[in-house]
């Protein structure tokens, strides 16, 4: 039975730099998964709360002086009107009551004492909830993978991290981060269409489009009177195309890339919204490949950023001796970047070269259905909110009440 036919049954709440992901404990994938990035009308007068459009549905609705927003920053809280305006679409889409179900949220390793207080506040003392639980993004993604000890390497849209966990706590002197992650990979691929002179143009402003022939010109008809959209909204939805291209057309190389050899590859078709349509050939490896060679990115923001191999390396050399072995046995891959075609299978490769010898290595991914990996700290979080112990270490309202906002220090390590 589905967790959402008990009214009383935990929510659990993912909270990425990408996308929102909220559904009912016991459930196998969430009921609801959209974009942080939001439309946000700015009202007349100063001081006023914008009209926030949430979804895919509403937000890419041309409207004249919505904005593109996200109320995060780095995966921490930073605009709280926006985020509550994620939380009450939220729970509206769910059909949930708060004052009737616990809610389980994610958060980042590197939150902030401040915004953990905050938001231990704003859900009680205005979603009225009965309990809550704050856990690390991390750890829920090990316990998806069955296991409470490991190392996480994590790539999303904002960073690529590696974070050892051991018996469910976190060990923060072996986190290592780059930002080369999703963001970077969506900036190389503007930089390549626009080498190619490939124009953007989101769905939005297409009113009709003939089909051409491979590399011609689009023919494409505008359509009449649209507003005069923000420039944030529209480059927007202008990365709503690159994601797309993107999942539909890089992949990874077997071996470090090499042009010779990435000219071999079979070409892969694309076709543009507005008709424009051609073959990617070498692009396809060269553009992933700076998550494991950075000086190979055009915008590179700093010469000395770790390839993903050298993140995993690192992270477990920093580890105690006595625990690398189970950190080598136990890389568990997550994100958004890691549903690339050939990831995971480089990255064995790779690391496998660095593992000591007589030490077993082991990667675990959801390689059955990948878009697991993306999921993987809802799924974790949908499993412990569901356990009968759970009841045992949530903040509950007697707890808020008698220790206030600071108590979320002491009950959500």
């Amino acid at each position: 039975m589905s967790g959402s036919a008990d009214e009383t049954a935990s929510l659990v709440f993912d909270i990425g730099s990408f996308s929102i992901r909220a559904g009912y404990a016991r459930d196998d994938v969430p009921k609801v998964d959209f974009p942080t990035t939001i439309g946000a009308v700015l009202g007349r007068e100063d001081g006023c709360i914008p009209t926030y459009y949430i979804d895919t549905k509403s937000d890419e609705l041309p409207l004249e002086n919505m904005e593109a927003v996200s109320p995060f920053k780095d995966g921490l809280i930073e605009d709280w009107d926006g985020f509550q305006a994620i939380l009450d679409y939220t729970f509206k889409s769910l059909n949930a009551k708060s004052r009737l179900q616990p809610v389980l949220m994610s958060e980042a390793v590197w939150n902030t004492r401040e915004k953990r207080e905050k938001l231990t506040e704003l859900m009680f003392e205005h979603y009225h909830i009965p309990a809550f639980y704050l856990s690390k993004s991390v750890v829920l993604s090990t316990f998806a993978s069955g296991r409470n000890t490991g190392l996480i390497l994590d790539s999303g849209s904002k960073y690529t991290a590696a974070i050892p966990v051991q018996d469910g706590n976190i060990i923060y002197k072996g986190i290592v981060k780059s930002p080369i992650a999703g963001d970077f990979i969506t900036t190389e691929c503007r930089e390549l269409f626009q080498q190619m002179n490939v124009d953007l143009v989101p769905p939005y402003m297409i009113d009709s489009k003939e089909a051409v022939q491979e590399g011609s010109p689009a023919n494409w008809n505008k359509k009449d009177n649209l507003p005069q959209v923000t420039d944030s909204w529209h480059n927007n939805m202008c990365n709503r195309v690159v994601h797309d291209f993107k999942s539909k057309v890089l992949q990874v190389s077997k071996t470090a890339y090499h042009e010779n050899v990435a000219a071999k590859i079979p070409p892969v078709p694309y076709e543009f919204p507005n008709g424009y349509n051609c073959k990617f050939g070498e692009e396809r490896l060269r553009i992933p490949e700076v998550l494991f060679n950075p000086s190979l990115a055009k915008n590179s923001p700093d010469s000395s950023m770790l390839g993903i191999t050298d993140i995993v390396s690192r992270s477990i050399e920093t580890c105690d001796a006595n625990i690398q072995p189970k950190m080598f046995a136990n890389v568990i891959v997550v994100g958004g970047n890691t549903l690339l075609q050939g990831f995971t299978e480089r990255l064995t490769k790779e690391v496998f070269r660095k593992t000591p010898q007589n030490t077993r290595l082991k990667l675990f991914a959801h390689s059955l259905v990948p878009e697991r990996r993306r999921l993987s700290p809802w799924i974790g979080g949908s499993t412990i909110a569901s356990l009968g112990s759970f009841k045992q270490i949530w903040i509950s309202k007697q707890d808020y009440e008698e220790g206030g906002k600071q108590c979320v220090e002491g009950k959500c390590p």
